[in-house]
């Protein structure tokens, strides 16, 4: 019996802790360059690229040939944190949630710096479908003052 419970316990354990691992993984595939579907890339393209001997996926915005903001994802022990540096000045953390289906990677709200309160904008959620290898939708909500605007963009691989 105790056999039986520790296989159990050892099962849930794995499944619980392989999905931020898979998660993880899925993002880091996202290496590369990345327009939005139908432009040419020129003035507004994404750039996710590994670093901290792979323990990093840095997501890089560039519009007009600079940088325009930042998400920085990485493991936090047993979960995955995306941390948005935002062009408003502020820094949401959002913490991985139970993706919807196996092509999704989605996060959630947690905290933030540099937020005087909930009632100034900020990103509030953040997910990726994978659509094939080279196409994804990167969905985002902005709150402020408790109201949800959310944006989806079409990417594909530059």
């Amino acid at each position: 019996m105790k056999i039986v419970m520790g296989l159990l316990m050892a099962s849930f354990w794995l499944s619980a802790t392989a999905e931020p691992v898979n998660s993880f993984e899925k993002l880091k595939s996202l290496v590369g360059e990345w327009k939005k579907e139908g432009s040419d890339g020129k003035n507004f393209y994404i750039s996710f690229e590994s670093s901290a001997n792979d323990s990093v996926l840095i997501e890089n915005w560039i519009y007009k040939g600079a940088s325009h903001s930042l998400t920085v994802y990485h493991p936090d022990g047993d979960s995955l944190i995306a941390t948005h540096y935002c062009p408003q000045g502020n820094q949401p953390r959002l913490r991985l949630e139970k993706p919807s289906n196996e092509n999704s990677v989605s996060f959630a709200f947690q905290d933030a710096t540099n937020l005087a309160s909930l009632q100034v904008s900020h990103q509030h959620s953040l997910s990726f479908e994978f659509l094939d290898e080279n196409t994804i939708l990167r969905k985002e909500s902005y709150s402020k003052a408790g109201k949800l605007t959310p944006t989806t963009l079409r990417l594909v691989r530059q």
